[in-house]
């Protein structure tokens, strides 16, 4: 069986009732992560959950056959959950699959593997299996998840708001979440009594929602403001959120003033153009200040080199999952330090 996030939810039912393993694929690390939990809690009896780390599997590949067959420490049902990047888990979830009697249900985060990994390839044809390749959020289908989010809440959100949170969390729907909860929290919402969030009452809890979202993280960085990294970087993992889900918000900005500064040119006025664009809602008025000044730093040769460094710190953080947090704090320090002001 094969999904992509369109069309998941329709097909996870009947896949949990068939299939053994699911290989969640893609860019879409909250994707992937919420389209694990809905499988999760899909399943009949889920029973006791066993945490396996790919970079393990890949060392051992037996021992994933070896834990799917096992019974649980508590006498019941069990399900594996298995965080890999790539193709880590191919050799285990082969092995695995060689084995005479049924496994547990075996789901497989696999960030930045696609449905034409190894894997995938493997999988796909199986009626016991799921590949589900989750692409790069866009904002229109964020700010749909959220107003999804917003009426399991109890509460009541206009596309405007829906559009204004999904933004402050740079498409990150696990931080989406959190800022509907609070929200429902503010006014006291719940799907019997249900209210109505306006512009007002964002702004009143604004400080608070601005400080959960990924964008402090991004400008801190291609800014430069140095001095402000640690705390950004130990709030994030406070958060439990994947380096590369974090690398990828950082992605996103470079690969927005990138497509600017095509636009600009060499010897255009900055901040008409950023004024210009921001009034023509290409810009969000909220990022205004911060693109400006990304823009003055980030251009010409250094953009390029700017590019080149965050597709070597991908590749570094998919190839050494075990020292990601290490690898993307060092990474990022070094890019703060460069868009720093010289003294």
């Amino acid at each position: 069986m094969k999904a992509t996030q369109k069309d998941f939810k329709s097909i996870a039912p009947r896949a949990v009732r068939e299939a053994r393993v699911f290989f969640l694929c893609g860019q879409d690390d909250a994707g992937i992560q919420d389209a694990a939990q809905f499988l999760i809690a899909a399943l009949p009896d889920p029973g006791e959950r066993i945490e396996l780390a790919g970079s393990d599997l890949r060392k051992d590949p037996v021992r994933l056959g070896d834990e799917a067959r096992s019974n649980s420490l508590f006498g019941g049902n069990r399900h594996i959950l298995v965080r890999a990047s790539g193709d880590e888990a191919h050799d285990a979830i082969e092995t695995m699959l060689q084995g005479e009697s049924e496994p547990c249900p075996v789901i497989v985060m696999a960030t930045s593997a696609t449905d034409k990994s190894r894997t995938a390839k493997l999988l796909a044809g199986r009626p016991d299996a799921l590949v589900a390749m989750f692409y790069p959020p866009d904002l229109r289908s964020v700010s749909n998840a959220v107003r999804d989010m917003a009426g399991a809440a109890g509460l009541n959100l206009s596309g405007d708001l829906s559009e204004r949170i999904a933004r402050a969390a740079a498409l990150d729907t696990r931080i989406a979440a959190s800022e509907v909860n609070k929200i429902a929290l503010y006014l006291d919402a719940t799907p019997l009594a249900p209210r109505t969030a306006d512009a007002a009452t964002l702004d009143a809890i604004g400080a608070r929602t601005e400080d959960d979202g990924l964008m402090p993280l991004v400008n801190a960085v291609l800014s430069g403001e140095v001095q402000r990294l640690p705390g950004e970087l130990r709030r994030m993992r406070e958060l439990g959120l994947n380096p590369v889900g974090l690398l990828l918000a950082v992605e996103r900005r470079a690969a927005q003033l990138a497509q600017l500064a095509a636009k600009l040119g060499r010897s255009g006025d900055i901040e008409r153009f950023v004024e210009a664009e921001t009034a023509a809602r290409r810009i969000f008025f909220k990022d205004k200040s911060d693109i400006l000044r990304q823009l003055q730093k980030w251009r010409g040769p250094r953009l390029t080199r700017l590019v080149d460094k965050l597709v070597g710190l991908h590749r570094a953080l998919l190839t050494n999952s075990q020292q990601a947090e290490l690898l993307l704090a060092q990474g990022l320090t070094e890019i703060a330090r460069v868009a720093a002001p010289r003294k």
